[in-house]
């Protein structure tokens, strides 16, 4: 059993970034409350962690490439297991958000190398192995969070979620020390820092203007003034990849189909399988007055099913990685277009069958996708594609978050402006989409009450019917894209790029797979 201690090291570490992402939606009432803040600002405690995860990966793996990959999982676990203590004593909001923004970092350092770590201690099924407990570790991390969110914030205190997080880190560092060799890439290369900082300023101004446009409008100076530094960002990007001996992310890459499309379905999974859950945790609290638990209690039965499905292909697999992508990110567009039929007075089971479908999807793609990342280049440049495909992974939940915080908000309003008796249903919109539907409907003159309580219900069923649509198209696209493009063979059937290098010390590259 002492060659699965390194996936148990790297599995660990996963697990809590991974929740992390998502254990704090069911909290956020709690946490806005206590904090003496708005929910609208704490919001960014979601954003910001995803945000500099998704901005800084890409940085990490490349830096784990020259420097050890060890060496960076470990100096990410520290950083993020201090930040952690930092979160769960926050004083007020701003500390909050800033000790999340450096808990994201810690994040990066270690989400960015786990896929080159695996696929340096195991080889053949083995590594199938490996990468299938490692994607239902993915699966069950990110479906959970608002199962343990709910259970910790009700029975303890919303500062738990972060103190959960000491004794699961502690024991990742002592295992990682004394089970995970340490690697590198070929040489000292010239870091590409210019790379590093344009990428990170294009996605974190593009996000950040998502998020802007969602409060003040997209035509707005200051939300315009984002998108036009988030395009100069990455033009300025991609001409410096272009020209930078050692690219931070080799863009040549995208000429192979099959790595396109890789990139492409990992962009879209965490939006199509997991951006939404914010929104259903939203309406779940603030309109149908679920608590924490209940809310949570509701997403477990896609946590059951992603575990389920991602512990078969680990027994059953390996399956050729375009069945595995494609399909599940088709079942991941058909749960959630199946969720996409809630009305007034639509319940929380409303939810569970289409969650149980995303699940299933989510099980199939997890592992899959990352086994076929590490296969389109040689080991020494695993780093750097490991944190690509996570960096499209994260990026595609942040941005998730933002547009479907705007669609979720302008559909509310469209419904809120049926009634002629509310003043301002934009003002009502913002007021509503930022967790006051209670207040809301509480503080209407008593004789209408009971009919404001049921268009609020109303709009907020056309808010998420229209997030999980958005939700459902992006995963069937990416299916398309994925069956499409994608053409590598089944792991450990015939040739295997992945095997490391040829006699003579020549790489051996996925090419002719690609």
């Amino acid at each position: 059993m002492r060659k699965w201690w390194p996936l148990a090291a790297i599995c660990l570490g996963t697990f809590m970034l991974l929740l992390d992402v998502t254990i704090v939606t069911v909290a956020l009432p709690a946490m806005a409350a206590d904090l003496g803040t708005t929910l609208s600002d704490v919001e960014w405690v979601v954003d910001i962690y995803a945000l500099a995860l998704a901005s800084l990966l890409l940085g990490v793996g490349s830096l784990a490439d020259r420097i050890g990959r060890r060496k960076v999982y470990l100096v990410g676990l520290i950083v993020f297991t201090a930040a952690s203590v930092a979160c769960a004593v926050a004083p007020n909001a701003g500390v909050l958000i800033g000790a999340r923004a450096v808990q994201g970092l810690g994040a990066a350092g270690m989400f960015g190398t786990t896929i080159a770590l695996l696929g340096m201690h195991y080889s053949g099924r083995e590594r199938g192995v490996a990468f299938a407990v490692w994607g239902a570790t993915n699966s069950v991390a990110a479906a959970a969070g608002p199962v343990v969110g709910g259970v910790l914030t009700q029975y303890l205190d919303w500062r738990w979620i972060f103190f959960v997080n000491l004794p699961v880190c502690l024991a990742a560092v002592v295992l990682t020390l004394r089970s995970v060799r340490e690697a590198k890439g070929q040489g000292r290369q010239r870091a590409d820092v210019l790379g590093v900082v344009t990428f990170t300023v294009a996605s974190g101004a593009l996000t950040f203007g998502l998020i802007r446009a969602h409060s003040d409008g997209w035509t707005a100076s200051f939300t315009l003034g984002l998108f036009a530094t988030a395009a100069v960002a990455l033009t300025l990007f991609v001409v410096v990849e272009t020209r930078h001996e050692h690219p931070v992310l080799d863009l040549s890459l995208f000429r192979r189909p099959s790595f396109t499309g890789i990139m492409i379905s990992a962009l879209f999974l965490q939006g199509a399988a997991f951006a939404y859950l914010l929104f259903e945790s939203l309406w779940m609290q603030s309109v149908l007055g679920y608590e924490p638990v209940e809310a949570g209690l509701y997403i477990l039965p896609m946590c059951a099913s992603a575990f389920l499905v991602s512990a078969l292909a680990a027994r059953f697999g390996p399956w050729p990685p375009r069945a595995c992508i494609g399909g599940g990110l088709a079942l991941i567009a058909l749960g959630s277009g199946m969720q996409a039929t809630l009305s007034a007075g639509s319940s929380g089971s409303s939810l569970v069958a289409g969650l149980v479908v995303a699940g299933l999807g989510v099980g199939l793609v997890t592992p899959s996708l990352s086994a076929a990342a590490l296969a389109t280049v040689p080991p020494e440049r695993g780093g750097m594609v490991g944190g690509a495909v996570n960096t499209f992974r994260q990026l595609g939940f942040a941005l998730g978050i933002a547009v479907f915080g705007v669609i979720f908000q302008s559909r509310i309003e469209g419904v809120l402006k049926t009634d002629g008796g509310i003043p301002d249903p934009h003002q009502a919109a913002v007021v509503l989409s930022g967790g006051h539907a209670r207040s809301f409907v509480a503080g209407w003159p008593e004789a209408g009450r009971a009919e404001m309580a049921h268009l609020v219900r109303e709009a907020f069923a056309s808010g998420l019917n229209a997030v999980l649509v958005v939700a459902a198209a992006l995963g069937a696209a990416a299916a398309l894209i994925v069956v499409a493009t994608v053409r590598l063979p089944t792991p450990g059937a015939g040739r295997q790029p992945e095997a490391g290098t040829v006699p003579g010390g020549q790489e051996k590259r996925a090419d002719a797979a690609l």
